[in-house]
């Protein structure tokens, strides 16, 4: 994780400036990424990868043109990538606070874009606090993807980061990221433990608390991408301050959609059909932890899913078919858990089951 990305972060934290393997404090229950995204991992620098730390892989593929905005990129890994997959016709602007990380996303940046052949960099790195990216000169409905890996959970204000979100996103465009939930309110000592903020433990958010955050800064249905991961707290000092709280490595999807998404799945008789045009998807896609969509086949869907696909930047991806002219009633759905679950695959679905 990185770290330092924030003035008004605890300043007890500790300030890391590379990435931790074997971390003695935490134990994530990691999903590897794709093949594709493993293959351009490795083209990425080596000091970039040295520099960095997150909690997930928050990098979609099929964003090729796409404008990609990096919540606290830190030495810029997740950045990098999204260069390789936006190609020359899109672009990626990496935020962070810590002037030695973006240093070091700076120093490769170009040369890197002239590995990947194009005639004029696409990667840029500024200065910036995640909760005031209008200062930063992020303009309104301005990019099309915001991507954060392990950052929002050390913003002071984490409803503030949701909220310059939504206003710098397109109409269809979506916030795509990982952090680190709890599944209760962290009390104020373990908030201020030095150790614990170092590891992303103390900043966690209450999973219900993040939920409605989403629901007041505009993401009306925030969906998994795949169940919890969980985090396991094997130090015996450190499970003594953190008691009977467990944490989870989450990677949600929140789309911006004004006037589309419901409070509810609704049935309009929708169908959607993915077309397999995703290069390394190209015999089925993931949606969230509970829509996978088999190429060419047809899938009843909800309002709101048919909305997710066909009204997103995912549309050119998909054909949905009907409208919203005749109701049909409730979407037979699952409501999400309220619980962070100790093992992976317990939770249930964000919405539709």
């Amino acid at each position: 994780m990185r770290v330092g990305r924030n003035a008004n972060f605890p300043q007890v934290a500790p300030r890391r400036t590379s990435r931790r393997r074997n971390s003695p404090l935490s134990k994530f229950v990691r999903r590897r990424p794709s093949a594709g995204i493993r293959a351009l991992l490795k083209k990425v620098p080596q000091a970039v990868l040295e520099r960095f730390y997150g909690c997930g892989a928050p990098l979609p593929l099929g964003i090729d043109g796409l404008q990609v905005l990096d919540l606290g990129s830190g030495s810029g890994r997740d950045s990098y990538v999204c260069a390789a997959l936006v190609g020359q016709t899109g672009c990626v602007t990496g935020v962070d606070m810590t002037d030695e990380q973006l240093q070091v996303a700076q120093t490769h940046s170009e040369e890197y874009c002239r590995s990947l052949g194009y005639a004029e960099p696409n990667l840029h790195f500024i200065r910036g606090r995640i909760e005031d990216l209008q200062a930063a000169g992020i303009s309104d409905s301005s990019v099309n993807l915001v991507i954060s890996n392990c950052v929002i959970n050390l913003s002071p204000d984490k409803p503030a980061v949701l909220r310059e979100v939504y206003r710098v996103l397109k109409p269809g465009g979506e916030l795509y990221f990982s952090d680190v939930y709890s599944d209760r309110r962290i009390p104020a000592a373990v908030q201020k433990h030095e150790v614990l903020w170092g590891e992303c433990i103390a900043g966690a958010m209450y999973l219900e608390d993040f939920r409605r955050a989403a629901l007041s800064a505009g993401f009306a249905d925030v969906r998994m991408l795949a169940p919890p991961a969980p985090i396991t707290v094997d130090d015996p000092a450190l499970q003594a301050v953190v008691g009977n709280a467990r944490f989870s490595s989450i990677t949600f999807r929140l789309f911006k959609l004004p006037e589309l998404l419901e409070s509810i799945c609704e049935d309009y008789g929708q169908i959607a059909i993915y077309k397999g045009t995703i290069t390394g998807h190209e015999h089925l896609y993931i949606l969230d932890d509970h829509h996978v969509f088999q190429t060419n086949k047809p899938e009843a869907v909800c309002g709101n899913t048919a909305a997710m696909v066909g009204d997103s930047w995912l549309s050119r991806h998909f054909q949905v078919l009907g409208d919203r002219s005749t109701h049909y009633g409730a979407f037979v759905c699952g409501p999400a858990s309220a619980q962070v679950p100790p093992v992976a695959g317990n939770a249930s679905a964000a919405c539709c089951g």
